[in-house]
């Protein structure tokens, strides 16, 4: 880790000493005036007077009357954060870990010491308007975040971490993150457009919404972009757009909104890349700012999901295609009965295409594992084509290669709730159907140790036989033993009642809640077969040739099982005064495995047995809301239990296992004059409690899970500017499981400056990583290596952007 002043043990112990001291100068300023504490502040802060949406038993309950850890961001909040992707919003969301290094999307996102064993969001539900982007948050290349995209039509991002989230949605015990769309309640709209100022990337963000009549309103927006990216892959990794509107028809008791969105943007895909085990650079090879991508590598020949001779593109790289209708109602019926309904159709495929690094080592090495003893090596492409390759080291390279189907799903929650005197009751009927299709046709590559355009290399044996064509040395991964030829044709299907009443009696409110999972999966799935096959045409079976993988649909293997579990919740809130409540919680949820159960875990009658068909999550939470003045602090204790099926595509692995954690979350905002701030620090304690498949890993910590993680965001306001800034951070934690290799802490720093040219026009700069930070996120290497190299994803380096905004 690069040194500089502020690290993140200090940098975690100032914010804790910040909050506490602001605390006291809030509770000095109080005593000092007569001015009560709520004309003190703006009303902004934690959001403690607003009504909880999302995970909400009670439609009526504010943050400071309900039992649940919930947070907010603006759009003015994310803009100073900087973010690059999508994922890296999450980072500023309090007891939230999101290592967002891996581009646009296919981020690991944990929250409260649930495990990231494999990868993606398993105990997450990302959201959309209340509904799920994907029933399940890490199906294999196909995480949630990839068919997300934050942009100006954007209202705000709702958080409720733990609590009711098990009982509120399907499969997310750990939580929920609701991106919150504009519906046109202000009449106006904006454009902005972004430029790269050291990368190559220009955006245009635009969104307009109002009124049509007295009774009716629309939003319409979205963004179109284009370039390279922040890691420049050799070729333009940033093509898309994404369009999103809504209608909505009010009645006198109610009413009915039709949305839609549709998606089709391409973002490169940054797998883990060399470097050595301390985060510096490998020679050739910066880890901050170059990718594995190279334009001498952009198509790939293989057998497609029907075993047809096809080309991938992996310009693509993740290319989700969305198109998606919904409608939403809310009435108010006689008798005082609510009705919510909220309904969605989504048509989704696409691509996934980026490079993994099987193997980082000695280039004679791998030259002599593929084609024997004495092997040549010589440049396949580029101005050196036909030489002798004489660099010390090479990276053997696999094409993750993925046709995606039909991710589709179609969705529909309906609620009905009414209040009783005091006591609020809803009951509901969830129902969804996910489609998961998708083909891994994968290929093998050499390559060059190199960052800017590495070129490929050929092998040749010592008789001069070749073993390589333009670089490719396998129609497979024999590497990884031919496993990931694959293909899936699966269904699964979701049945959910569920129920839920509050209570308040004076200060004193309750809530409880269940919900009943009952889910099935069907179809079929078939893994590798090799053959020989003339890839190229040219009538004459290769070297290469010999051994093709495809997929072996004539033996195909079925999916046939079902899966029901029990989720609850209850939970109290005590409101001492209007300034401090505290709350208590136990909850306990559920979420069902799906695709990464397959090659494995399924019987040959397509049967699933039940332990490996659902993982449980138990929660306790205590926690306490409080105001100071203009110093909100919300502190919340909370206990986990989880079970893990899980299998890594990557390390062919599977995991068996029950983790432990417990911690304290702090979040808190503070407001004096023109000086904004708010910022929260996590601290976990978590542990491998149980494990069937490698015992020898009990009582370890789980891995990439640091003792705290920490956010601030402070922002000051002038006249006709603002500037701000946010800290990202985390403390040391283990590569893997064996607790051997350890990553250093890091704090990432952004910057964010704005000045109103005119009115309602806006020009801003932000930094990225402002010091240029090495932030280790993820490796596969649990140990450092004879040759010291490791295969990692790291923070990227520092980049700035420039962006001009005319709101009208």
């Amino acid at each position: 880790m690069k040194q500089y002043n502020l690290t993140p043990g200090s940098l975690a112990l100032a914010v804790t000493l910040a909050l506490s001291n602001s605390a006291a100068m809030a509770q000095q300023a109080e005593t000092n005036t007569n001015e009560p504490a709520a004309a003190q502040s703006d009303g902004a802060g934690l959001g403690f007077e607003r009504i909880v949406v999302t995970g909400a038993v009670s439609r009526n309950q504010t943050v400071m009357q309900s039992s649940v850890s919930v947070s907010s961001l603006t759009l003015d909040d994310i803009a100073v954060a900087t973010p690059r992707s999508t994922a890296e919003i999450f980072r500023m969301l309090p007891g939230v870990r999101s290592e967002a290094s891996g581009g646009e999307g296919n981020a690991n996102i944990a929250v409260r010491g649930l495990p990231v064993a494999s990868g993606g969001a398993k105990f997450l539900t990302l959201q959309e308007d209340g509904l799920p982007v994907m029933q399940f948050g890490d199906i294999a290349f196909g995480n949630a975040d990839i068919f997300l995209r934050a942009d100006a039509t954007l209202a705000r991002l709702d958080v409720i971490r733990g609590g009711s989230a098990s009982t509120t949605a399907s499969n997310s015990p750990g939580g929920i993150i609701n991106f919150v769309s504009k519906t046109g309640e202000e009449n106006g709209g904006s454009i902005a457009f972004t430029t790269g100022l050291d990368y190559d990337s220009f955006r245009t963000d635009f969104d307009y919404g109002g009124d049509i009549n007295s009774d009716m309103r629309f939003h319409l927006g979205g963004f179109v972009r284009q370039g390279e990216g922040v890691r420049d892959p050799g070729y333009q990794g940033e093509k898309g757009f994404q369009l999103k509107g809504n209608l909505t028809k009010e009645f006198d008791t109610g009413y009915v909104r039709l949305y839609f969105k549709h998606l089709n943007d391409k973002a490169t895909s940054y797998m883990p890349m060399p470097m050595f085990a301390d985060g510096s650079s490998v020679p050739g090879y910066d880890a901050g700012s170059d990718t594995l991508q190279s334009v001498y590598l952009t198509q790939t020949v293989r057998l497609n999901g029907d075993n047809q001779i096809s080309r991938g593109d992996l310009r693509d790289g993740m290319n989700p295609k969305v198109n998606s209708v919904g409608v939403e109602a809310v009435f108010d019926l006689a008798e005082g009965w609510t009705l919510e309904n909220r309904f969605r159709v989504s048509d989704v495929s696409g691509n996934f295409n980026t490079l993994f690094p099987a193997e980082v080592g000695n280039a004679q090495g791998i030259a002599d594992s593929i084609a024997g003893a004495g092997a040549n090596l010589t440049y396949a492409v580029g101005p050196n084509a036909g030489e002798a390759y004489s660099a010390e080291n090479a990276m053997r390279i696999h094409t993750f290669d993925i046709e995606i189907d039909d991710f589709g799903s179609i969705v529909n929650d309906l609620k009905l709730s009414r209040r009783f005197g005091e006591v609020d009751v809803n009951v509901g009927y969830y129902i969804a159907d996910q489609s998961i299709s998708m083909s891994w046709l994968w290929n093998s590559y050499l390559m060059a140790l190199k960052g800017n355009n590495a070129e490929l290399l050929n092998v040749t044996a010592a008789d001069g036989t070749a073993f390589s064509e333009q670089g490719l040395t396998a129609y497979g991964v024999p590497f990884f033993g031919n496993c990931c030829q694959r293909n899936y044709d699966t269904d699964y299907s979701i049945k959910a009642p569920y129920a839920g009443l509050s209570w308040a009696y004076g200060d004193l409110s309750l809530d409880a809640s269940i919900r009943r999972d009952i889910g099935s999966a069907s179809g079929t799935y078939a893994g590798a077969v090799q053959s020989s096959r003339d890839m190229n045409g040219d009538g004459v079976i290769s070297q290469v040739e010999q051994s093709v993988s495809g997929i072996d649909l004539a033996n195909a293997s079925i999916v046939n099982y079902s899966w029901g579990y029990n989720s609850y919740s209850a939970g109290a809130n005590y409101q001492f005064n209007k300034d401090w409540a505290m709350f208590g919680r136990i909850s306990k949820g559920g979420r069902a495995n799906a695709d990464r159960s397959l090659f494995g875990k399924v019987n040959a009658d397509g049967s699933v047995a039940k332990e490996d068909a659902v993982d449980e999550v138990t929660q306790y939470e205590l926690g306490s809301k409080s105001r100071h003045g203009n110093l909100n602090l919300f502190a919340t204790l909370f206990f986990a239990e989880t079970e893990e099926q899980n299998f890594e595509a990557t390390s062919q692995r599977f995991f068996d296992r029950t983790y432990k954690a417990h911690g304290i979350e702090l979040e808190s905002s503070y407001r004096i004059g023109d000086f904004d701030m708010r910022g929260s620090v996590t601290w976990t304690d978590a542990e491998i409690s149980k494990d069937a498949l490698s015992p020898e890993v009990v009582g370890n910590t789980p891995r990439r899970q640091a003792d705290f993680v920490y956010n601030l965001l402070a922002r000051y306001f002038f006249e006709q500017a603002q500037f701000g800034v946010s800290i990202i951070g985390t403390t040391a934690a283990y590569a893997q499981d064996n607790n051997d290799l350890k990553f250093s802490g890091y704090t990432q720093v952004n910057a964010f400056a704005s000045y109103n040219l005119a009115e309602n026009l806006t020009v801003s700069l932000n930094i990225n990583n402002l010091f240029d930070e090495i932030g280790l996120t993820e490796a596969e290497e649990g140990s450092v290596p004879a040759n010291g190299i490791i295969r990692a994803r790291t923070i990227n380096g520092r980049n700035a952007s420039l962006g001009l905004a005319y709101r009208f």
